[in-house]
């Protein structure tokens, strides 16, 4: 990749960007008269100042993004800076989207909003043949995503690669210092934050900067938690349910008891760690206890799916501890809600052979099955429902508070990992 560009890479920028005025099928920015600005022949993109490149990127379209990304190193560093994040949502180009990882192939879905044109329903597109050695990794439905813009980090137990939806490119990444399967993750500030995830790992809570590819230890967890779930609001990384490994840190039980088998036991609490204090805050019990099987963040709020003994309940947290308030209703930071249920058949208790993952999209929760399939999850306890089969994708809508149907998974995404991405 070339370090600068030349000058037919800023020709062809400028007229991407900007409607040529002698061109009666080309529409006018804006109804006031065009000004002709007239630039010099010996003008090149090298010599453009980054704030001036940046905005012009910024209205590039998402289709050519890809070969944009391509051109040369500046640009590609730029489409990758907060900047340019900032410039594509005050032009209302940024679009979350879902992605579903795989091996070897990847989907994407984008939820329509109030700005799209196209009334049709949302469908998945497939890519085929992921191009990097998922064959490497454990499994992709026990490694862990996050979104950073447009690049992926899918986080195995030894090791982690960086894929760029623009450019299609993958990257090797360096791994985490403690090997983890089935962890909690989340995104602050632009670091990868990860707790959990086995008694090797120990307490260790780790920071990834992905400027430098390091990874540091930044506190010791409370409790050592396996099959946990991470999500982050306002500067807080919450970590929550999964088993709990062996006693906490204040010595449940003697170190006697520890040192044999360690203890596995459904967790219903969740650790918060402020990322900018380094400090822990006080844990918080989800109400009515049952183990947390999915859990995302959405608009301030931690939305949590639990399983009980003979039923599913879905709840969520006010985690807004900048602004407070909940709308006038004088709720704030750690209050409690228990809201409307999946539509799943009633007396469903999910087991490790069902498994969902949850992500936000804006202003909507999407539960998307992930394996498993419930028809047979209600069949080896008697009952005899058809309809719900694997890939099952639900909606909930946090501004109506209703539950809809989304498009199924594609039949060749199976066991997969879930992650929003802003592209």
């Amino acid at each position: 990749m070339p370090e600068s560009c030349n000058s037919r890479h800023f020709s062809w920028l400028m007229k991407s960007c900007f409607p040529n005025p002698q061109d009666p099928t080309s529409k006018p920015l804006s109804p006031n008269p065009i000004i002709t600005i007239s630039i010099p022949t010996a003008t090149t993109l090298s010599s453009l100042s980054d704030d001036l490149l940046l905005e012009c990127l910024s209205r590039v379209p998402s289709s050519s993004l890809p070969s944009v990304s391509l051109v040369c190193r500046r640009w590609s560093l730029l489409l990758h800076s907060p900047s340019f994040l900032y410039l594509r949502r005050l032009h209302h180009l940024i679009h979350p989207t879902i992605f579903t990882l795989s091996a070897p192939f990847a989907a994407s879905l984008r939820l329509p909003d109030g700005n799209d044109a196209n009334t049709d329903g949302p469908l998945w597109k497939v890519a085929s043949c992921l191009p990097f050695p998922v064959s490497s990794l454990d499994s992709l439905s026990h490694a862990r995503l996050s979104a950073i813009g447009s690049r992926i980090y899918i986080i195995g137990r030894n090791e982690m690669f960086c894929y760029d939806v623009w450019s299609g490119i993958i990257t090797s990444r360096s791994s985490m210092i403690h090997p983890r399967k089935k962890f909690a993750t989340a995104v602050l500030s632009g670091k990868i934050y990860v707790a959990g995830g086995g008694s090797r790992a120990g307490a260790a809570l780790e920071e990834y900067d992905p400027e430098t590819d390091t990874w540091r230890v930044v506190a010791h967890a409370r409790r050592r938690r396996f099959g946990c779930i991470g999500a982050a609001v306002d500067g807080v990384f919450y970590v929550i349910g999964g088993l709990k490994i062996g006693a906490a840190l204040e010595n449940e039980v003697t170190r006697a008891a520890a040192a044999g088998a360690e203890a596995y036991v459904y967790a219903s609490t969740m650790d918060l760690f402020d990322v900018e204090s380094r400090a822990w805050l006080r844990s918080r019990a989800v109400p009515g206890g049952g183990c947390a099987v999915a859990a995302c963040a959405v608009a301030g709020y931690v939305y949590i799916l639990t399983s009980h003994a003979l039923e599913l309940s879905f709840c969520r947290f006010d985690a807004r501890r900048r602004g407070g308030g909940a709308g006038g209703s004088g709720k704030g930071f750690g209050e409690w809600c228990k809201i409307k249920s999946p539509p799943l058949p009633a007396q469903v208790r999910l087991d490790s052979t069902v498994r969902f993952s949850c992500v936000g999209v804006e202003n909507k929760v999407v539960l998307v099955q992930v394996s498993g399939c419930i028809d047979d999850l209600l069949r080896r306890s008697g009952r005899n429902v058809r309809g719900l089969k694997e890939g099952l994708v639900l909606v909930y809508d946090c501004i109506s508070g209703e539950w809809s149907r989304g498009p199924h998974l594609p039949e060749v995404i199976r066991r997969a990992a879930c992650v929003t991405v802003e592209c």
